[in-house]
């Protein structure tokens, strides 16, 4: 379902100032800690996002782990990566948003043709 036209240039950083700003906030300080936006979806939550993160190559997948690593350890410590490692880092450069789109249309497609899902929430 597409959203209307009036939510999506108010949620657009080009056409809206306040989420321009918000955006900018997000941003510095996913940079403090060497993030990227997508680091934050939480697999648990997400079976979606699980799958999608099985299906990634190896390298993406130990180098979103590094950096919640080294995130978390910062945290710990209350500090922040050094200037010139902040100015190096994309927090919104994506590496998920494609695997995680043709998951979910995978998902949706099976739903419509009545099978099984192919992985289900199971209590541990």
């Amino acid at each position: 379902m597409a959203s209307p036209s009036w939510l999506q240039a108010l949620l657009n950083p080009n056409k809206n100032w306040f989420a321009k700003q918000h955006m900018k906030t997000v941003s510095q300080r996913l940079r403090n800690y060497g993030l990227r936006f997508e680091d934050l979806y939480d697999p648990k939550e997400d079976l979606d996002i699980k799958e999608a993160l099985n299906r990634l190559p190896r390298e993406i997948v130990d180098a979103r782990n590094q950096r919640l690593k080294r995130a978390m350890d910062l945290s710990m410590k209350h500090e922040y990566l050094p200037q010139d490692l902040q100015a190096l880092q994309t927090p919104f450069r994506s590496y998920l948003k494609d695997m995680l789109a043709l998951v979910k249309k995978e998902r949706a497609e099976r739903e419509a043709l009545g099978a099984l899902p192919l992985y289900q929430r199971t209590i541990p």
